[in-house]
């Protein structure tokens, strides 16, 4: 299976992750969403979507400082990361 990490920071240009993991939807990858405090209040400040939706959007979501979360330990393979 092709996974890829998905990692939202406070950054402007949320909406490109947001982007990002509608069109991975379309594909066979398994998507692994990381979502920081301050990518939330991007998220929702400069995007037409909720935090909620843009969870919705992948395929497994991460909680931000998850120590053991398994994109954490090195047997999760990804094939990117963005």
């Amino acid at each position: 299976m092709r996974r890829i990490i998905v990692g939202m920071t406070g950054s402007t240009g949320a909406i490109f992750g947001v982007r990002l993991l509608e069109a991975l939807q379309q594909t066979d990858v398994e998507t692994h969403l990381i979502i920081s405090k301050w990518a939330q209040r991007t998220i929702e400040h400069e995007t037409s979507f909720s935090v909620e939706q843009v969870r919705a959007l992948a395929t497994v979501v991460h909680s931000q400082g998850d120590m053991g979360a398994t994109i954490s330990s090195a047997p999760f393979l990804p094939r990117a990361w963005w």
